[in-house]
């Protein structure tokens, strides 16, 4: 089986999502960078970040977008949004841990998702997140946010 290209998937989950609830412009005022990076631990417990262009099934990968406020202003009541990429399966870890999640894109609700069945409340499994949204209350000036995921290869 050939590797998963991460780098086209980074690329389409670059597509990420950015709502100001300010009078300032996303695009005028926000700078993001996004990396792909194989999650590894070692024989102690370390975690360590390798940057990954391709992987196989089974790898763990994080996405991590880096927003950076390029204006002279804070930033206020600021959303983004990561896509989990087709397929990928969210592993049920975010940074921040305040990620709200959604199986439609449109819906957020804090995690983990819960639906009825059979008149009981159960978890709604990861692998039906399809996007993760983060609440920024304040960015200042010149200064640097971000939010991560870990998703694996299906």
């Amino acid at each position: 089986m050939k590797g998963f290209n991460i780098l086209r998937t980074a690329l389409l989950a670059s597509l990420t999502s950015v709502l100001l609830l300010s009078t300032a412009h996303a695009d005028d005022a926000l700078k993001m960078d996004l990396t792909a990076n194989q999650v590894t631990k070692n024989a102690a417990g370390k975690t360590s970040y390798v940057p990954v262009r391709t992987a196989p099934a089974g790898t763990v990968i994080q996405y991590k977008a880096t927003y950076s406020n390029i204006i002279n202003k804070d930033i206020q009541d600021l959303a983004v949004i990561l896509p989990i990429p087709a397929n990928m399966t969210f592993t049920g870890e975010a940074s921040p841990a305040s990620a709200q999640a959604s199986i439609d894109g449109k819906n957020y609700m804090d995690m983990p998702l819960m639906r009825k069945i059979d008149g009981k409340m159960v978890k709604i499994p990861f692998s039906e997140y399809r996007t993760l949204r983060w609440n920024i209350k304040l960015l200042p000036a010149q200064k640097s946010a971000a939010v991560s995921l870990n998703t694996i290869i299906n």
